[in-house]
């Protein structure tokens, strides 16, 4: 049984409250409903004696215990996968080898079965210069200690899918007597705490990715398998004192005294990882950490991507500090050690511009790096984005009010204070009426908080108390969501209408094709209407292969980096059954070919496209009654307009 499908069944559960039914789950993530079942019962079965998922008349819904069910278990025990990981584990501490038939006795199988498990250790150290060797009865692993290192940090990884770090899961990938978590937690607590004290800024999600490897290096050291020195000792006052911080703390808590090449590998790890200058630290300081072939290539593709996507990112500040994580980056690269980021899926999900614009940039580098980067590194970009984005998207996000407050002494001040003080960050208060009989008319402000009676219903008009109340204010909130929602939907409906057509509509795909067929056909058809040419087709194939574009549970926007379409057009697939995307599965695939006049209008299709298709009851109301193309036009406006 698969436990990153039942994962992912989790994952489905967790971000709705609503309940969904099997048939639903099993559409979505491309099984039958009887396996959904099953999947429920194992899910159900981490949490002994708890609820995990609820079941109903209705179908299946998250339970008290979904989080617990999610991070317990890892690979999951007697499983082939388990088996392997055991054998890899035996190998990894076996300088010399093991005792084939002993190790299948061991583990309960025929030697006919563990030699079918050898097999597949040979596919997994495809990727990496190990090489395992077999002679009579004895296997044994070759290949550097680094190498052998990496191949520990990949079991660790599948045992966290989520990239978030687990000391259990940790545990099971390194062996029960590893180190556990009453070491872990002060150790972590006070590396933060030095690492804060020299005037950084720490990551938490690279800090639990360094421990790993702290954990990996102490379980090797504790064997004997310790990093010869492989260049110069840490240089630097920073780099000393983590290095004298990591050796203190790792004899204090793990009872490990780490060699000159384990100090020196784990300080890098430290430094490119977790540490980020200080807010205070001058720009003349970071720019000397920097490699000037680094900070010019970063300048060069923001620059070409605030034009390309009209955004106010070609700021030095951000350029420095994004270049002295690519820095880092490079060096991960080299080594191809890569960052997990527990965040990357949300982040697809909710910003999908914001990890656009990231892809871009990432893509911009390539030659930089030298190789395409992962979904998780591409997120670790995409905050960096986000975070010199997130001041004009909250300006932008901000309304204008009127607060409408018959004149009583100065009853409208103190209420225009209380606004300020508690919705400050979602109005902007811009006018006062006093008069108890105001001309509703002339007033055109996004919102109106009046304490009388407005002269209609709408969604504008939010009726509040003289002095404001929690209930107010959350009314007000509510109304400001409405209004700003209702806003970027008719945008959407406005440009939706101009670039879908008839001629590029196809229903029911074939959902044993994947997402290379799909784009070939769709593409076909915008190319058939003189929209984009055949290298338009090929370069959104390469984009798709730099980071998935299903930014939803059901839609893919497969497009090309570059907007050379002759005019923008919009091609729609819609799969009655979910189609395989990714790591995941869709049911609507909206191949978008932007042309450079339409440039402005890339971000609101783009964002707001994923936002309709965000919404399972919408989405499974397009699919179920837009057959045709008037018929689907008609369900998306639908929704469109609520």
């Amino acid at each position: 049984m698969s436990r990153a499908r039942q994962d992912r069944v989790i994952a489905m559960l967790a971000r709705g409250s609503d309940w969904m039914t099997a048939a639903e789950l099993a559409d979505a993530i491309g099984v039958t409903p009887r396996s959904i079942r099953s999947y429920v019962n194992a899910i159900n079965g981490r949490v002994p004696g708890g609820s995990a998922v609820e079941s109903g008349p209705q179908g299946y819904r998250a339970g008290a215990d979904l989080v617990a069910a999610q991070r317990a278990g890892g690979v999951e025990s007697g499983t082939p996968r388990d088996r392997l990981h055991r054998l890899v584990r035996a190998l990894l501490f076996s300088p010399d080898g093991i005792d084939v038939f002993e190790t299948a006795d061991h583990f309960h199988v025929s030697p006919a079965t563990l030699d079918a498990d050898l097999a597949r250790v040979r596919a997994l150290l495809g990727e990496t210069d190990l090489v395992l060797e077999r002679t009579a009865s004895r296997a044994r692993l070759r290949g550097t200690e680094m190498s052998q290192r990496r191949l520990l940090s990949r079991l660790v990884h599948e045992e966290t899918d989520d990239g978030a770090f687990d000391v259990d899961a940790l545990r099971r990938a390194l062996g029960e007597e590893s180190i556990g978590a009453a070491a872990f937690g002060p150790f972590k607590a006070e590396l933060v705490a030095e690492l804060t004290d020299l005037g950084y800024f720490v990551n938490e999600f690279g800090i639990g990715d360094v421990m790993m490897h702290i954990a990996i290096a102490a379980a090797r050291v504790s064997r004997d398998r310790g990093l010869e020195e492989a260049g110069a000792p840490p240089s630097g006052e920073s780099a000393e004192r983590i290095a004298a911080a990591l050796d203190r703390l790792s004899a204090r808590h793990l009872r490990v005294r780490f060699g000159s090449g384990d100090l020196l590998h784990l300080t890098a790890l430290v430094e490119s990882r977790v540490v980020a200058p200080g807010a205070a630290e001058p720009a003349a300081v970071i720019r000397q950490r920097l490699d000037p072939e680094v900070e010019a290539a970063v300048r060069d593709v923001v620059a070409r991507a605030a034009a390309e996507f009209q955004v106010d990112i070609d700021h030095d500040d951000f350029v420095l500090r994004l270049a002295l994580h690519v820095q880092n980056l490079r060096m991960r690269a080299r080594e191809q050690a890569w960052s997990r980021n527990p965040l990357t899926k949300s982040l697809k999900t909710s910003y999908p511009m914001i990890f656009e614009i990231a892809v871009y940039i990432s893509d911009g580098l390539r030659g930089l790096l030298g190789i395409a980067l992962l979904d998780d590194e591409i997120a670790y970009i995409a905050m960096h984005v986000g975070g010199r984005l997130e001041r004009s998207r909250r300006a932008g996000a901000v309304l204008t009010a009127t607060i409408v407050c018959p004149g009583y002494y100065e009853l409208h001040e103190l209420l225009r204070s209380s606004i300020a003080q508690s919705l400050g960050q979602a109005v902007t208060v811009v006018g006062v009426e006093t008069r108890v009989d105001p001309d509703w008319s002339s007033i055109d402000t996004d919102l109106v908080l009046t304490t009388i009676d407005p002269p209609s219903v709408a969604d504008r008009f939010v009726r509040i108390q003289p002095f404001l109340t929690e209930a107010d204010v959350e009314r007000v909130q509510a109304a400001a969501s409405r209004v700003r929602r209702a806003r970027r939907l008719a945008r959407l409906r406005t440009e939706l209408e101009r670039y879908f057509h008839p001629d590029a509509f196809v229903y029911g795909l074939d959902p044993q094709q994947d997402e290379e067929a799909v784009i070939s056909r769709l593409g076909a058809l915008l190319v058939r209407s003189g929209v984009i040419d055949d290298d338009y087709v090929q370069r959104t194939l390469e984009r798709e292969r730099l980071s998935s574009t299903a930014f939803s549970d059901a839609l893919a926007v497969p497009h090309a980096l570059g907007m050379t379409a002759t005019r923008t057009a919009i091609a729609i697939g819609i799969g009655e059954q979910s189609i395989p995307w990714g790591d995941g599965r869709v049911q609507v695939v909206a191949m978008v070919a932007f042309s450079e006049s339409d440039r402005a209008a890339f971000q609101t299709v783009f964002e707001q496209l994923v936002e309709v298709f965000s919404e399972r009851e919408s989405v499974q109301r397009i699919v179920r009654r837009g057959t045709t193309f008037p018929a689907f036009l008609d369900e998306l406006v639908a929704v469109v307009d609520g």
